[in-house]
């Protein structure tokens, strides 16, 4: 049987750092396709080098709810927090993003579909953002239980559900032999104390194998450069760490117990 390998890129964040370095890793391993997931602006700096770089390089891709927001001309992100904290510096972030994203790339964004179907040797493949019901709907793996998953499955007719948008990466498989993958993201790391980033190798053949790769980039570059844009310290903090410093309100609790913070 033909094994298809496709590359899954989670939320960039305007990392262009992290992005070249993850498509030359994808490079080397010879995937035969690569997908982005979405939210190619926020936390970072200088948001029109990641969507440039993308069509540049001719890689197909979903909204998010920045792309949703960005292209339709929101006052926000809708990221799905609740928490005062967390949009506070959600709001700081989406601000300096949208001033700074050309119209050019926000009509782009718009033209995005926000949800993809892919099939690799008879498997049925789901791409969405936050998840195949709702575009900022936060998937974590310990308030995901199989049950809920098999029923989205079954709902979206799918052997295969990919998402991102939470930033942390996970996978189930299920009883059945069906797979729920959240991506993560390239954006920021992993709350996990290093700076590396974190995407997705998925190869189909007789089986499904699922590998998260971590990237390793010029992560002071990027700091240096988040200083010289005047963003926040705490995003910064985030990125010479490893450890999240915002947007923390919305972990469960098994995931914020994980962190530093």
């Amino acid at each position: 049987m033909q094994v298809t390998t496709i590359a899954l890129i989670g939320g960039i964040y305007s990392n262009y750092h992290a992005l070249l370095a993850t498509l030359a890793d994808i490079d080397r391993r010879g995937a035969d396709c690569a997908f982005f997931l979405g939210d190619l602006g926020a936390f970072g700096p200088h948001p029109n080098r990641v969507p440039e770089l993308l069509i540049e390089r001719g890689i197909a891709g979903i909204q998010g709810n920045y792309e949703e927001s960005l292209s339709s001309g929101a006052t926000d992100c809708n990221c799905g927090y609740t928490d005062p904290r967390d949009n506070h510096y959600a709001q700081i972030s989406y601000d300096y993003t949208a001033e700074n994203t050309s119209d050019v790339y926000k009509r782009w964004m718009g033209t995005l579909p926000r949800a993809m179907r892919l099939e690799a040797n008879g498997r049925r493949i789901l791409l969405s953002h936050g998840s195949p019901r709702k575009i900022n709907e936060f998937l974590w793996r310990s308030t995901s239980p199989d049950p809920f998953l098999r029923r989205m499955c079954d709902e979206y007719e799918a052997d295969v559900i990919v998402c991102t948008h939470s930033g942390l990466h996970w996978h189930k498989r299920l009883e059945d032999g069906r797979h729920v993958i959240n991506a993560g993201v390239i954006g920021r790391p992993a709350n996990d104390g290093g700076t590396n980033v974190w995407y997705t190798m998925l190869t189909v053949g007789d089986d499904i194998r699922v590998e998260f790769l971590p990237i390793e980039y010029d992560h002071g570059a990027l700091a240096s450069e988040m200083r010289a844009e005047r963003l926040p310290e705490e995003f910064i903090e985030t990125i010479e760490t490893g450890w999240w410093t915002t947007c923390l309100e919305v972990l469960p609790a098994k995931e914020r117990a994980a962190g530093r913070f």
